[in-house]
Formats: structure tokens, sequence, C-alpha cells
């Protein structure tokens, strides 16, 4: 696991990583990255199993908190 910095995040989407995002549902409706999927962080044991695992995958939580 890695802290990734923006342009490190742009470079892995353009080489076709997968976001997701673990805030619950309501919260992702707010506001995400654009292309981002919603897999809260309760969930993300079991539905995790749904990303293509040949690609890179990006988890972060955005809160403006």
């Amino acid at each position: 696991m890695k802290d990734l910095q923006r342009q490190e995040v742009r470079e892995l989407m353009e080489k076709g990583a997968q976001l997701v995002e673990v805030l619950p549902p309501g919260e992702f409706d707010e506001d995400h990255l654009p292309g981002a999927v919603n897999i809260p962080l309760r969930r993300i044991e079991t539905e995790a199993v749904t990303l293509d695992r040949t690609l890179p995958i990006i988890v972060y939580c955005w809160d403006s908190a």
C-alpha cells in the first residue's frame, strides 16, 4: 500500500486503474472522483471480488470534514 500523489493517480488512470471510493453510498452520491465506483469500507472484503485484479486498484476516501 502506498500514498499516491495526484500525478501518480493520473498516470495509473491512464493505464486503466480502478478508483474505489469507500464512503457510504449517500456520501458517494454527493461527491466522488469521475470514474470511481463505490464500495463502502464495511463491505470492501466481500465486494472487492468484483474488481479486475489484473489492473491497478486505487482505494480512496474523500471527507470534506
